[in-house]
């Protein structure tokens, strides 16, 4: 999957802050999930709401 340039640039800095993004993993759908410090329950539930298509 190609990101954007300036996508690409967010999620490096994202990951300097300590900040997770997660991206649906569907050719051409754009939606992404970014995270800091929650618990594993809701990281879990917010991974699985951005990786499962048919729910946005």
């Amino acid at each position: 999957m190609n990101q954007p340039l300036p996508e690409r640039i967010a999620d490096a800095l994202a990951l300097l802050t300590g900040t997770r993004t997660v991206r649906c993993p569907h050719p051409d759908c754009r939606v992404s999930v970014r995270y800091r410090h929650v618990a594993p329950d809701e990281a879990k539930r917010l991974t699985d709401l951005a990786t499962d298509h048919t729910r946005h």
